[in-house]
């Protein structure tokens, strides 16, 4: 079959880390399916691990964690799935089931979690196989093409959502606006949230302002009124600072982002009240399975830019540049 292998991570400027092979079949374990690819969908994540900054696990390594295909072949010892069904991964590849995080409804922090394209190849291929366990059902209301940023984007940033502590109809700062936050927003609006979005794109604000923000500007510009919460996307610890500072009193800034390049010392007054840090780690398949049902039913809309799997590298410099409209998914 054809994937992108990364071989040696490096900086896109200085090189293609990339390349399109012909590698083996891979062939189903137990309790495993075998996918036929039909979408991947490219995260910031697959940027860090192609360029470096999040330290691969293996190598080589074939790069993709969000990921809708048809089951084509069974492992062992696999039950509630058939061939010619409709599956898809997203970036938890798999868990203990027996570690207190695990036992406790936790097991986004089981310490022997495996995720997709850092422990084991991922969907930047034709086939990819995926634990039975943690392989997610699609609604019906989504394609391939618009599922596929759902699996980690949208999951990531339901999670962050929970974890900010944000409640219906609460005002809500989002830090970044790329892929993750435009499926957040839909989320927080649905839920009657008031929502400010700041970025330093002209073209992410009038964005925000198109799908309902009440409010737009740059990461320093304090937002009209005191925020009850905020999620970060942008991997930039002075940014996390700056939502900290627009909090209301024990409001919370959840970090949606699994590599920060530090946050700078702060004043502890920024921090007083009671105000909260809370970093966000991978997710459930709980709240995998609850935000795809709760995006069928708003229905969340995917904005996307389809792209062959052959040019894979130029959906990563695009990414990295910020010249993509949505998100990128590569098709086999």
């Amino acid at each position: 079959m054809r994937a992108l292998v990364l071989e040696h991570p490096g900086p896109l400027a200085t090189g293609e880390p990339l390349r399109l092979l012909e590698v083996p079949d891979p062939e189903p374990g137990p309790g495993e399916l075998l996918l036929r690819v039909g979408a991947c969908a490219v995260c910031r994540t697959d940027l860090q691990l192609v360029e470096g900054d999040l330290a691969a696990h293996r190598l080589p390594t074939i790069p993709g964690h969000q990921v809708v295909g048809r089951v084509e072949a069974l492992g062992d010892d696999v039950t509630g799935w058939a061939v010619g069904e409709r599956a898809a991964v997203g970036w938890l590849g798999g868990t203990c089931g027996t570690c207190p995080a695990c036992r406790g409804g936790r097991e986004n922090l089981c310490a022997a979690a495996r995720f997709t394209a850092w422990d084991r190849d991922g969907g930047f291929a034709e086939r990819v196989v995926v634990d039975a366990d943690v392989a997610l059902r699609v609604p019906p209301g989504f394609d391939d093409l618009a599922a596929a940023p759902l699996l980690c984007g949208g999951v990531i940033g339901y999670r962050s959502l929970l974890v900010s502590g944000i409640r219906p109809g609460g005002r809500l700062g989002l830090y970044g606006f790329g892929a993750s936050a435009l499926l957040a927003i839909q989320v927080a609006l649905h839920w009657g949230c008031e929502v400010h979005v700041a970025t330093r794109a002209p073209r992410e604000r009038a964005r925000a302002l198109a799908l309902g923000a009440a409010s737009v500007g740059g990461y320093d510009d304090p937002p009209p009124a005191p925020l009850d919460a905020a999620v970060t996307f942008a991997p930039a610890g002075s940014v996390v600072l700056a939502a900290l500072r627009a909090l209301d009193r024990g409001g919370t800034v959840a970090i949606n982002a699994i590599h920060l390049d530090g946050i700078p010392a702060f004043a502890y007054g920024d921090l007083w009240w009671e105000r909260g840090l809370r970093s966000v780690a991978n997710y459930t398949r709980d709240d995998a399975r609850a935000f795809l049902a709760l995006a069928a039913a708003i229905p969340v809309r995917t904005e996307t830019e389809v792209l062959p799997l052959r040019r894979g590298m130029e959906a990563m410099r695009r990414l990295s540049g910020g010249t993509l409209d949505g998100t990128a998914v590569l098709v086999p």
